[in-house]
This record gives C-alpha cells, structure tokens and sequence, in this order.
C-alpha cells in the first residue's frame, strides 16, 4: 500500500508529440511515483520489494513506512461534502 500525494492542475491529453521516440510508445504512471509525472520513468521499480501489509510513502526517492495516519477534527474533506 503507498501514500501518493500529487498535485492535480486538471485534465491532460496527450498526443503525437508525447511519444517516445525511442521506444516509440507513451509510458504512463500509474504508480504516482515518476519525477516526469505523468509519463514513466522507471521510479515504480523503487516498489518491487515493498510488504503487503505495509503503508509506505516516498520522499524526496526515499521510501518510508507510515506507522499512523491521523485526521484532525474538520480537516477531513469527507465531513464538509
């Protein structure tokens, strides 16, 4: 299990322009990982030997295990829907 935090600007289409000219295809993220986000980079291969059971986050490459996830009274956006 892994925390992504990214920062949204909305909607992205990607084209022509956004293939790889090596490899001649568009390689997306979908770890929440990559440095080039929204394309791949390669950074989920950092995941290949995380535990099950295990809450992780990554900081700045470095991976971290998340011991508790607390929510303050009023700051959970759920509340205010």
């Amino acid at each position: 299990m892994r925390e992504v935090t990214l920062e949204a600007t909305g909607p992205l289409r990607l084209d022509e322009e956004d293939i790889d000219d090596e490899k001649g295809d568009i390689a997306v993220c979908r770890c929440g990982l990559s440095g080039e986000f929204p394309f791949c980079d390669g950074s989920h291969r950092r995941t290949e030997d995380e535990e099950t059971d295990v809450r992780y986050k990554y900081v700045d490459g470095e991976r971290r295990v998340v011991e508790e996830i607390r929510f303050s009274e009023g700051d959970d956006e759920r509340d205010e829907k």
